[in-house]
């Protein structure tokens, strides 16, 4: 659900009691339509996420940690320049619009005090973060709004400030009365009359009125007299939860948030939710995990492409490779051709097309094709050259596939780390290995100064450490240089997955730990989700490596497997231990 103006009205009372008293300490941007401003009050620090995100657009306080782009975008140093160390004065709403405006007080280039607005329009996929000074002259805008993208209302620096274009209808707040009697004569069902005749409601809070009034499909113009006051009465309901709100999220059959509201929403039977105390506090819990996807979708989009283009790519030379394969395996037949010529070279005559000679290999006659320019030596010679042509591409062509079929489970092994990459610093180590690997040209390392991550480690219900690589170059690492013989390690059965090795310190494994470490192999790879997985296991001491392999292939001869049925209560148990 996106913010309504409703909620947005006591989301500004809060953001106004809450900010009072505070000055910006810094400002970050770490996507493209997020902004943090980390701002310093006596009692506390306090951090405000400002987002511009389509689909997710919000303004709230927040725990969450953020990764930052060591160079700042433009608008971040746009907004350093005008808003460092800059006080708070106070957050308005504007009333029937999903608009907050922040008002700073900062100090110019020239020491003179000046008032900074901010204008957080959170509308949807028209979201934007607009800085006025207090001529109320646009300063710059996060997305710009020329002529060509809107003709009725431009966001560009040096214009003024406007807000949207204001609608006819009734604010629901202030204007109760009027709203109730333009819904009463709308043709439609009573959810769609709300949203068409009041201005600051969303469709959530709609539903609810419809479902708490049981109006069910009848039309609002054609609503009984008991239905007419059931519909006030349960506005009135409405407004006393604006006046005393009960935040409320609602959590869907996969205990994801699904909706939520100033009020608490009875038309989701069955389902969970969860009360908070204040709407920044819900705010925060509802988009945080959803965000931090979409961040580190948007920051590793062209590692995805390259990965999938280098895929693909590899697919349709092996598919090439293995039909030009199946073309050449039919070369003997062009040395029998070769040999059956010269033994039959005083049948020949330049200019001949064809010859019939008797094959004396399955004693049948047989018609060879020949080209009547050359003389029957040549053709025969011909024929030999064509055979050991074909027999060449049988072994470079088989050895090429082979080699295929290493890059492409190699490649199948890094999408699989693209994809379940946690963070940004996950995707930086895989676009290293790509580098070392060849596959990526054009790569700087800025993250030199960051400590490598460590492996992910585990505690099994016997006390044994149990690690697990996060990506293939620490899969390497993890098998070759740290684990040490009496080790055992796990791995999916022909499937891209990390390498899972639980720590023996020279004591015998017990069943139990092996289990949990197969059941980490397998939550930690491609297979996840399947109903039974063959996971393969065998210590440390049988597996070796070779030069000519890539980056978390390794070779062992001496296995066992054993098929594996996910149990997500081990998963869990072995997660409160994860470090």
């Amino acid at each position: 659900m996106a913010l309504d103006a409703i909620t947005m009205s006591l989301l500004a009372k809060e953001l106004d009691q809450g900010l009072q008293g505070s000055r910006i300490d810094k400002i970050h941007q770490p996507s493209k339509d997020e902004v943090v401003f980390h701002l310093r009050k006596r009692d506390g620090n306090i951090k405000l996420l400002l987002s511009a995100r389509s689909g997710s657009a919000r303004l709230c306080f927040t725990n969450e940690s953020f990764e930052n782009p060591q160079t700042p975008p433009s608008f971040c140093m746009l907004l350093r320049k005008y808003l460092s160390g800059a006080r708070f004065i106070g957050a308005t709403s504007v009333e029937g619009e999903r608009i907050i405006m922040l008002t700073f007080t900062a100090t110019s280039e020239m020491g003179d005090t000046v008032n900074i607005d901010i204008a957080a329009e959170l509308m949807g996929r028209y979201a934007n973060l607009v800085i006025i000074n207090g001529d109320g002259k646009i300063i710059d805008a996060m997305k710009r709004v020329d002529a060509d993208a809107s003709s009725i209302r431009q966001l560009l620096p040096g214009l003024m400030y406007k807000l949207p274009p204001n609608r006819e209808n009734p604010k629901f707040i202030s204007q109760t009365q009027q709203v109730l009697e333009k819904v009463f004569s709308y043709s439609g069902t009573i959810d769609q009359a709300f949203l068409r005749c009041s201005q600051g409601m969303g469709p959530v809070v709609a539903r609810e009125i419809a479902y708490l009034a049981h109006t069910g499909d009848s039309y609002a113009d054609s609503l009984s007299e008991s239905q007419e006051m059931a519909v006030v009465a349960t506005v009135g309901r409405v407004i006393e939860y604006y006046h005393q709100p009960k935040y409320t999220i609602v959590y869907n059959q996969q205990n994801a948030p699904s909706e939520y509201s100033f009020m608490p929403l009875t038309q989701y039977e069955g389902l969970d939710s969860k009360s908070f105390e204040t709407l920044n506090q819900l705010l925060d819990e509802y988009y945080s995990e959803k965000d931090k996807a979409e961040r580190l979708r948007q920051k590793g989009k062209d590692l995805h492409k390259l990965v999938q283009n280098l895929l693909d790519r590899t697919i349709r030379k092996q598919v090439a490779r293995k039909e030009e394969l199946t073309q050449s395996t039919d070369n003997e037949k062009f040395r029998i051709y070769g040999e059956l010529l010269t033994a039959n070279l005083y049948q020949l005559e330049k200019g001949m097309k064809k010859v019939e000679v008797f094959n004396y290999y399955d004693n049948t006659n047989i018609i060879i094709p020949l080209d009547p320019k050359l003389t029957g030596n040549q053709n025969a010679q011909k024929y030999y050259k064509e055979y050991k042509r074909k027999q060449t591409a049988v072994k470079m062509l088989t050895t090429l596939i082979a080699q295929g079929e290493i890059e492409l489970e190699y490649l199948q092994s890094v999408a699989y780390n693209v994809n379940n990459a946690k963070n940004e610093s996950e995707l930086m180590a895989i676009r290293s290995e790509l580098h070392s690997a060849g596959y990526l040209k054009y790569y700087k390392n800025r993250e030199k100064r960051q400590k490598p991550q460590d492996f992910i480690r585990y505690t099994s219900c016997d006390g044994f450490l149990i690690l697990v690589g996060r990506n293939n170059e620490q899969n390497d690492k993890l098998t070759i240089k740290t684990a040490r013989g009496k080790d055992m390690w796990f791995h999916t059965k022909k499937a891209p997955g990390s390498h899972v090795v639980v720590m023996s310190n020279g004591e015998d494994i017990p069943l139990t730990t092996q289990n949990q470490a197969a059941q980490l192999a397998v939550y930690h790879s491609s297979l996840k989700g399947m109903a039974k997985v063959e996971v393969d296991y065998t210590f440390v001491k049988n597996i070796r490596k070779t030069n000519d392999l890539k980056p978390g292939m390794v070779i062992y001869d001496i296995y066992e497997s054993a098929a594996i049925v996910p149990d997500e209560k081990i998963i869990e148990e072995l997660e409160k231990t994860r470090k």
